[in-house]
């Protein structure tokens, strides 16, 4: 049944204009996006179809290369770039977000954009954000890609970027491809050391984010900072 045939209140477009995008599941959201489906397949089916190809996670499609995506029949080139570029606005806002002065007032300012942009990653990166003395962020970037299950971080390199950036603070973060969010032994270890190393040039470590599919762990919030 195409879509059009729906009650009114149960077709997406209308949905979300009547209840909110929250109202909305994955799948609808998603085919509001697509727009049309394809022979035999209404958009909400296609978008049905389009997750259960990524585990019914948006992280990874969002996370997908072009050669899987447009794999998918109905999903071309031109809508994936159409996606991508929706994904870049969305993380551009909560990057312009985060540089607000009261952005670190609401963490889930800081948790929303680290899982749009790590959550998804196949492999396991390092990511700080830098902050200035009165906690403006400064920057943000990538300091080390790593493995599946590991990434190489070095305390000495670490120390020389923030000194780059003129941080007084800094919230590290990086992602766990197995979905898992607790931290290791490893990350515990490496935290202690960056904050040990980061102190003897009078900078902070405000928190370190563990980002696992739409699920984070703040070291801060444990206690263990």
């Amino acid at each position: 049944m195409a879509i059009t045939d729906w009650p009114e209140g149960e077709r997406p477009r209308e949905k979300l204009l009547q209840r909110g995008p929250k109202a909305l599941s994955d799948a609808e959201l998603l085919a509001i996006f697509l727009r049309v489906g394809v022979t035999g397949k209404s958009a909400v089916d296609l978008a049905r179809e389009l997750l259960a190809r990524f585990d019914g996670r948006l992280t990874r499609l969002f996370a997908a290369s072009a050669a899987d995506v447009c794999a998918i029949k109905g999903f071309g080139p031109a809508k994936y770039a159409e996606l991508q570029a929706v994904l870049e606005m969305a993380s551009r806002a909560l990057g312009q977000q985060m540089r607000e002065p009261a952005a670190l007032a609401s963490p889930n300012a800081v948790r929303d954009y680290l899982r749009l942009r790590l959550a998804g990653l196949p492999h396991e990166v390092f990511q700080i954000i830098y902050l200035d003395a009165q906690n403006r962020v400064r920057g943000d970037e990538v300091l080390s890609t790593g493995t599946l299950t590991q990434t190489s971080v070095y305390p000495r390199e670490v120390v020389k970027k923030v000194l780059a950036h003129n941080a007084a603070a800094v919230i590290l973060a990086h992602n766990h491809p197995s979905g898992v969010a607790e931290p290791s032994q490893a990350d515990r270890v490496l935290t202690e050391t960056l904050k040990n190393a980061l102190a003897l040039v009078d900078v902070r470590v405000l928190d370190h984010l563990v980002v696992a599919g739409q699920q984070t762990t703040s070291f801060a919030e444990r206690g263990w900072l």
